[in-house]
């Protein structure tokens, strides 16, 4: 449990940090959209571009880890439409509860995978990224759109323009086509990939608003017991079933015990759903998941 501790109290400390320094408005209010962008476009796809491109691609048990992540999210996916069919809600409604369920915060993840499992652990969660991201990209899609059927533009376009996807599939392709990462390359990705985890956890924080948790106790709560504890369980089913090794089981249970994102937010709003709604899911389940992700942790080990 220490050792846990030890492990994560660095990460939401800057989490933390994050929040006082936009309640404070340092640097500037201008400086966080800033920071957001250059992170997401460039600093993190780095990231995960650097880590596939030197994965061992021949690990005998990801085809069952990929298929376990499928697993997991088609079970919290079918979950999700029987309680749409009992509770009918709207679809701007609806796609911000399923965003709330599905969607993972990946700086917060990496973070972790990092301080507890190395370099082996991000490899392994870049592979798993490279099929949950365009994944959940496309059940957020047609969550917005229940009841009223989606486009395949609609569906495609996110995926196509979410660089964190296209940097795990470039990393994929340069591994498989056999490249070398020659000539400094690799330093200067790894320069921009240190640089993303700690400014990602800044900008966690900085997203946070307590004020959006007024109203609503009843949906943030249920969402957030069903994206801490329910999902992290269904995926310790499909790790069972799929007969995962230790490190492959304990990396997907913990991916599915994480809070939801806070570009769920974005994609919320470019979609017509429910803003203050999925803002208060956020910022509850990233306050919360700092005593369920030790539980979690604690379970695994």
């Amino acid at each position: 449990m220490t050792s846990l501790l030890t492990t994560l109290w660095p990460v939401f400390l800057l989490i933390i940090a994050g929040y006082v320094m936009k309640q404070r408005s340092f640097p500037g209010d201008g400086f966080w959209p800033g920071a957001e962008k250059i992170n997401y476009f460039i600093l993190f796809p780095a990231l995960l571009f650097s880590s596939l491109a030197n994965a061992p691609l021949d690990n005998p048990a990801l085809p069952r880890v990929l298929g376990a992540v499928l697993l997991g999210l088609g079970a919290c996916s079918t979950g999700l439409l029987i309680a749409w069919r009992l509770w009918r809600w709207p679809a701007a409604r609806f796609g911000v509860l399923a965003q709330g369920v599905l969607r993972f915060n990946t700086y917060l993840g990496l973070a972790v995978v990092g301080s507890l499992f190395g370099k082996a652990g991000l490899v392994l969660a870049a592979v798993i990224m490279a099929v949950y991201v365009p994944t959940v990209n496309v059940l957020s899609v047609l969550a917005f759109t229940a009841g009223r059927g989606a486009s395949l533009k609609a569906l495609l376009l996110p995926i196509a323009r979410n660089p964190l996807i296209l940097a795990c599939l470039a990393g994929a392709a340069f591994n498989l086509g056999g490249l070398e990462l020659k000539w400094g390359s690799d330093k200067l990705l790894a320069l921009l990939a240190n640089t993303s985890l700690p400014l990602g956890l800044l900008n966690v924080g900085a997203a946070l608003n307590l004020r959006e948790l007024r109203g609503e106790l009843g949906a943030l709560t249920a969402n957030s017991l069903a994206r801490l504890v329910a999902a992290p369980l269904v995926a310790a089913v499909c790790a069972q079933l799929l007969d995962l090794p230790k490190l492959e089981s304990a990396i997907l249970i913990l991916f599915f015990a994480l809070p939801t994102a806070p570009t769920a937010y974005v994609l919320a709003r470019q979609m017509g759903g429910d803003a203050h709604l999925m803002a208060g899911i956020i910022t509850l389940q990233t306050l919360l998941s700092a005593a369920t992700l030790v539980v979690t942790l604690a379970w695994i080990a």
